[in-house]
C-alpha cells in the first residue's frame, strides 16, 4: 500500500530524488526519493535494516550519494551544502554522536563546543560571554541546569539523550532529526523525553523522528513515511499509515493498533 502525500506550495527543506548510496561495498539504497517540508513533523518508520539510519547519514552529509544525471540531494534548496551554515537550519542527534563524546567531558563544555561544530573545546576555541549565557539558557529550558558541571559519562541514558538534544538546539535550527531517541530508556526517562519533544514541536521546531517504535511517535507527528529494504513503501498522514493493515504489511507480521491519549501501541493480531 502506498499513500501519496498531499502537495505543498513551498519548496521542501529536504529533496531527495533517485538517490543511490553505497557503504562497505554494498548498495544500501537505490532510487530513493523523498521530500520533507518545514512545519510538518514526520516519523520515518520501519524494521531494522530498512534504511532509516542511512537516510539520517544522507541528511547529515556523513554519507554521499552516487552522482547520477537524474538524481539530486537538496537541503534547504541547495545542492552544494556549506556544513557550517547548515547547522543554523538543521540539528541531528544519533547514537554515533553519543559514542564519540568522552566520558570525562562536562555537559557545559559539550554545550559550548557546539558553537564551533566540535566535541570539546580545543585550543583556540573560546565561547563568547553571549554564547556561554545562551547555552546556559538552553540547558535551563530543558531542565538540565543542575547537570551543567556533571561529566557526560556519569549521566543516565535518558539524561545523555536530553543533553544532546539541548546541544543540537543551541543554534535554534528549524529542523531537528532524531535517530531512535527512545532506545534503551526506562519508562520515566522515555516519557520525559517525549514530553520535551512535544514542547519543541509546539515551539515551532520541525521534528524528524527516525524509529522502529510506534509508541515513540508523539501526537504532533502528522506524517509517517514507512521504509523497508532501502525503499519507501508507504507515505501519508499518521492516521492512515498507523493502522492495522499498513503496519502489518510494513513489518510483515499481523499487528493490531491500540490508540490512547494521542499515542499508539501495537499488539500481536
Amino acid at each position: 500500500m502506498h499513500l501519496q502525500h498531499a502537495s505543498h506550495r513551498n519548496a521542501p527543506w529536504l529533496d531527495l530524488q533517485g538517490i543511490e548510496a553505497w557503504a562497505g561495498g554494498h548498495r544500501i539504497v537505490q532510487d530513493l526519493s523523498l521530500r520533507l517540508w518545514l512545519g510538518e513533523s514526520t516519523a520515518i518508520l520501519g524494521p531494522n535494516g530498512a534504511g532509516k539510519s542511512t537516510l539520517v547519514k544522507l541528511i547529515s552529509r556523513c554519507l554521499h550519494p552516487v552522482v547520477q544525471p537524474q538524481s539530486h540531494l537538496r537541503l534547504f534548496g541547495e545542492e552544494r551544502i556549506n556544513l557550517w551554515s547548515l547547522r543554523e537550519h538543521l540539528g541531528v542527534v544519533d547514537s554515533e554522536l553519543q559514542q564519540r563524546i568522552p566520558d570525562a567531558m562536562t555537559c557545559r563544555e559539550l554545550m559550548h563546543s557546539a558553537f564551533f561544530g566540535a566535541i570539546g573545546l580545543r585550543r583556540g576555541l573560546q565561547p563568547t560571554p553571549q554564547q556561554i549565557q545562551h547555552s546556559a539558557d538552553v540547558l535551563k529550558q530543558f531542565s538540565l541546569s543542575d547537570l551543567a558541571a556533571s561529566r557526560f559519562g556519569s549521566l543516565s541514558d535518558g539524561q545523555k539523550r536530553r543533553v544532546l538534544i539541548a546541544r543540537a538546539m543551541v543554534h535554534q535550527p528549524q529542523v531537528l532529526v532524531l535517530d531512535e531517541p527512545t532506545n534503551a530508556l526506562d519508562l520515566r526517562a522515555r516519557h520525559r523525553l517525549l514530553d520535551q519533544l512535544r514542547e519543541l514541536c509546539r515551539m515551532g521546531t520541525t521534528l524528524i523522528l527516525i524509529t522502529h517504535q510506534i509508541d515513540a511517535i508523539i501526537p504532533e507527528i502528522t506524517r509517517v513515511v514507512g521504509m523497508r529494504r532501502g525503499n519507501i513503501v508507504v507515505d501519508g498522514a499518521s492516521a492512515e499509515v498507523l493502522s492495522d493493515e499498513v503496519l502489518s504489511d510494513l513489518y510483515d507480521t499481523p499487528l493490531k493498533v491500540v490508540e490512547g491519549g494521542g499515542y499508539r501501541q501495537v499488539l500481536p493480531a
